[in-house]
């Protein structure tokens, strides 16, 4: 952790993760700034700034409380991060509190978001892998819904048509971390995606489903939170939950079938989407130490494309 020190009173400890990706991406200026951001923020919404929380690495999250004693969180997201706040905002909205956390404050122009503060994360909560799946699966399925066309997010084919070229990339700046046929298993993946894209038979995807992606709310369910936020096919969804828990010993195929025979979505498009996600993560997680989660997905990854 960095430590910072917020308002001349409180120090804050930045997460290494987001740490190590604001530098990644050049942005060592904004872990400066922070605290006079974090400041003025306070100020305008009546916040008192607590801890940071550990989880994410494209912004800093800080517990608040409002000046009526409601607990939220601060989000204030990296540079270049901005569009992509905006559409977790909209998913957000459109949720409504239901399957995702409450928003409660959104300011764009200083990536920020202020939202519903929940308690600990489905892994902290349930111990069984396969539980969590299938729990997964359900609360995804809550999200999903037809959207108008009026709802600005980037769809499921431009997610897979900039996947073709983005792992390929990362997989030669990485020096090559896993094997061709997995990157070249992924990429195939995502033009098969790409092709079936069906902008009638879209919906709502969160596109980040996973078992710390999901906190206990006060009733003992469960919600999301950091939504990408797509107008995709929801296969998209399955497909994060089966990269997801690349450790906990299960068949794969096994588990893609389980969550299609659970939500009657087509088996194969869910092991496409899976297939994707597990190459973009392990490379993700490379690039920003992110361990060792990333040698497990890429290890998994390999594994699979040896194996047929």
């Amino acid at each position: 952790m960095r430590r910072l020190h917020y308002d001349d009173r409180v120090a804050l400890d930045v997460p290494d993760e987001v740490r190590n990706k604001a530098l990644a991406d050049g942005n060592a200026a904004w872990l400066d700034d922070l605290p006079s951001v974090l400041d003025a923020l306070a100020r305008d919404w009546s916040l008192t700034i607590g801890a940071a929380m550990r989880g994410g690495h494209a912004a800093l999250v800080v517990e608040a409380t409002l000046a009526d004693g409601t607990p939220s969180v601060l989000k204030v997201g990296l540079p270049g991060h901005r569009r992509q706040l905006a559409f977790e905002a909209t998913v957000l909205e459109l949720a409504a509190g239901g399957s995702c956390a409450r928003l409660l404050r959104r300011d764009l122009t200083r990536d920020a978001l202020l939202l519903e503060r929940l308690g600990p994360a489905m892994f902290d909560v349930v111990p069984d892998p396969s539980t969590q799946h299938d729990m997964l699966s359900d609360i995804a399925a809550r999200l999903w819904r037809p959207l108008g066309d009026d709802i600005d997010l980037p769809t499921g084919a431009h997610v897979a048509r900039r996947m073709q070229d983005l792992i390929p990339q990362l997989w030669e700046e990485l020096r090559r971390p896993c094997s061709a046929r997995a990157i070249a298993d992924a990429v195939a993946c995502a033009k098969r995606r790409e092709r079936a894209h069906d902008d009638g038979r879209s919906v709502l995807v969160h596109g980040d489903i996973h078992e710390a992606n999901a906190l206990q709310a006060a009733d003992g369910t469960f919600k999301l939170i950091d939504p990408d936020g797509l107008r995709a096919e929801p296969a998209c969804d399955l497909g994060t939950i089966v990269r997801c828990t690349p450790d906990a010993g299960d068949d794969l195929r096994a588990r893609t079938q389980r969550l299609a025979a659970r939500t009657g979505v087509d088996a194969a498009a869910i092991w496409d989407w899976g297939t994707v996600h597990r190459i973009m993560g392990g490379l993700n997680s490379a690039r920003i130490g992110f361990q060792p989660f990333s040698r497990l997905l890429l290890a998994e990854a390999d594994r699979l494309t040896q194996t047929g």
